[in-house]
């Protein structure tokens, strides 16, 4: 039987106006030490964000996409995401999982135990951010 492995994942928010304090999930961040893994997974629901901030432009949203998509540039290490993403696992493990006062910031630190964290990631990303999706695709 595969040995579980220690895991522990941010989720990616957005959170438009930080003096209000609401959000949605836009992405996780998850590192498995053991298993070397540090990758990201991102996808932003403009409408959902729209509806706590309808003042929001074209012009933020592409931003804040932009924000995102570098979260998980320098979660994988790939060099697109500049000089970041040449940083070592754990130092871009705790770059991405700093508290932040921006508009795209993680929640605090969570913890788990797995076998494959390319398919927890799958599984956390698709319970706590791409919510319309049904589970059983």
């Amino acid at each position: 039987m595969p040995e579980r492995a220690p895991y522990e994942y941010v989720v990616i928010r957005v959170i438009p106006r930080v003096d209000r304090g609401e959000f949605i999930n836009a992405g996780v961040v998850m590192i498995c030490r053991p298993k070397r893994f540090l990758r990201g997974r991102v996808m932003l629901d403009s409408q959902r964000l729209l509806a706590i901030d309808p003042s929001l432009t074209e012009t933020n949203l592409l931003e804040i996409e932009r924000q995102l998509k570098t979260v998980c540039l320098v979660a994988d290490g790939d060099p697109a995401g500049g000089p970041l993403a040449g940083l070592s696992l754990g130092e871009r493990w705790h770059l991405l999982s700093a508290p932040a006062s921006t508009v795209v910031q993680p929640s605090p630190v969570h913890t788990g135990l797995c076998i494959d964290p390319a398919r927890e990631l799958d599984e956390l990303f698709a319970g706590l951010v791409d919510i319309a999706r049904p589970e059983s695709e």
